[in-house]
């Protein structure tokens, strides 16, 4: 039995899209969220209200600012861990008192896969996002997951249609 290897040549444009994907930066899974909004509150606001705010908003976190500036996030995780564990009172804590200090952020123009590793590395699911050190938004594993899941669907039609000699259906 003999197996043969077949090379086949892949068409510039095809191989331009694969370059392409493996780059995707943070800019490009901001722009794809459906919500462009950034949703804070201060560290003086109830641990009651944060929840409020973030259930209202269907979110898993909650950036904490002070005269504009970033100085924490609350998550839920935090209220799962210095909350709940901790038997403190949601309308009585402060969110001063259990948010996240030490922020973690990226900037728009960072790779996806470095922020996967962030994430991975450092066991959180939410990043700040920069532009030049302003503040633009927030991403999540789940916007990055869906990002690539797109990506990955517009990386086969594109295959599909190169193969079948409809490349641009």
């Amino acid at each position: 039995m003999y197996f043969f290897l077949f090379i086949t040549y892949i068409s510039f444009p095809v191989y331009l899209f694969t370059l392409t994907r493996m780059s995707m930066q943070v800019y490009q899974v901001l722009a794809s969220k459906s919500i462009d909004a950034i949703f804070s509150i201060t560290k003086d606001t109830t641990v009651f209200h944060a929840l409020e705010l973030m259930a209202e908003k269907n979110i898993g976190a909650v950036l904490v600012l002070e005269d504009g500036e970033l100085i924490g996030i609350f998550s839920e995780r935090d209220y799962a861990r210095k909350v709940i564990l901790m038997g403190r009172a949601s309308r009585e804590t402060l969110i001063g008192d259990v948010m996240t200090e030490k922020v973690i952020t990226v900037e728009t123009d960072q790779k996806i896969e470095d922020c996967m590793q962030i994430m991975s590395d450092k066991h959180i699911r939410h990043l700040p996002v920069n532009r030049k050190g302003e503040l633009v938004g927030i991403i999540s594993i789940n916007d990055i997951v869906s990002a690539i899941i797109r990506e990955q669907k517009a990386h086969i039609k594109s295959l599909e249609g190169y193969i079948s000699g409809t490349p641009y259906a």
